[in-house]
């Protein structure tokens, strides 16, 4: 049988009706066309479903044994159509995304409020992993997209700019430095060619970055005392283990420390912020709205 569900709807109202020319009018078609679906039904079943008279349409044998079947499926369809629709609207309504614990720390709760205000029903989802496992999981789909320095676009995933940010020296408060919040002032490369370096390690895709500028000074690859995140390292500059040299997006992280920031000149190094998405896959329609204010949040 190839009967559809329009089919079921129209044989309900004309039953509940009793009447083609207002089923019809109810269903926005013409009395021939519900003639034409209703004739088309009844061949399928093989069977005549109403018994016409001049005055009224009622329901044949087969007809009242097709009702209570064709109610159910009806109620079924449309109850199973209403899930979706919900399924549709939370998944329209819902943002999830994947970011480094600097960022993730630092920036997002700043981001997540201030989006939140905006758009109060949307449902934020984050998940803070390092920068391996925030590709994989956007390239997984379980994340909409992701944050973080991805220094090349991996097949199949699309990388969008969103900020750049120079390399700077943390280094310790010094004794003629008073214990308070230290403007981001400018330092030369050559600044560091005598100083004791602390860092991130060497398999980072940001320390090597760094490393290959400090090369050039005679600094890189050293062997060095290493921290796997950003909180730490800053921690340890703080307590006077050493400098080091990281994007200045971790300014944010230094706010809260007392550290000296300068940013690294002659020359001075960038290093660009991502956001990556899976190539092919359908955008979330607030995932721009989320970019833009998260850029307006950026430390300069």
């Amino acid at each position: 049988m190839n009967y559809s569900f329009r089919q079921l709807k129209a044989f309900l109202l004309v039953s509940e009706l009793g009447n083609f020319t207002r089923a019809a009018e109810r269903m926005h078609i013409t009395q021939a066309g519900l003639s034409v679906m209703m004739r088309e039904l009844e061949t399928q079943f093989g069977s005549r479903l109403f018994d016409r008279t001049t005055r009224n349409v009622g329901l044949t044998a087969a007809g009242e044994r097709l009702l209570p079947a064709a109610q159910s499926a009806v109620e079924q369809l449309e109850l199973a159509a209403a899930t979706i629709g919900d399924i549709g609207l939370q998944a329209r309504q819902t943002l999830r995304v994947a970011a480094t614990p600097l960022v993730s720390s630092h920036l997002l709760p700043h981001v997540f409020g201030a989006f939140r205000r905006k758009h109060p029903h949307v449902n934020l989802q984050l998940q803070d992993d390092d920068l391996g496992r925030v590709h994989a999981l956007v390239e997984s789909g379980e994340a909409d997209f992701g944050l973080g320095f991805f220094f090349k676009a991996e097949r199949g995933i699309e990388r969008t700019l969103l900020c750049s940010f120079s390399l700077m020296r943390v280094s310790p408060l010094g004794a003629d430095r008073a214990p308070r919040r230290q403007k981001v002032g400018r330092a030369n490369w050559d600044t560091l060619r005598e100083e004791c370096l602390i860092g991130l390690p060497r398999d980072n895709p940001i320390q090597q970055f760094v490393d290959n500028h400090l090369a050039k000074i005679g600094r890189g690859n050293e062997d060095r005392a290493c921290f796997r995140h950003f909180d730490t390292l800053i921690g340890m500059v703080e307590a006077g283990m050493g400098s080091t040299v990281i994007p200045s997006f971790a300014l944010l992280a230094c706010r809260h420390r007392q550290v000296a920031t300068d940013i690294l000149v002659e020359p001075e190094e960038s290093l660009g912020f991502y956001r990556i998405s899976k190539r092919g896959r359908a955008k979330p329609a607030l995932m721009a709205d989320f970019s833009d204010t998260l850029v307006s949040l950026l430390p300069r």
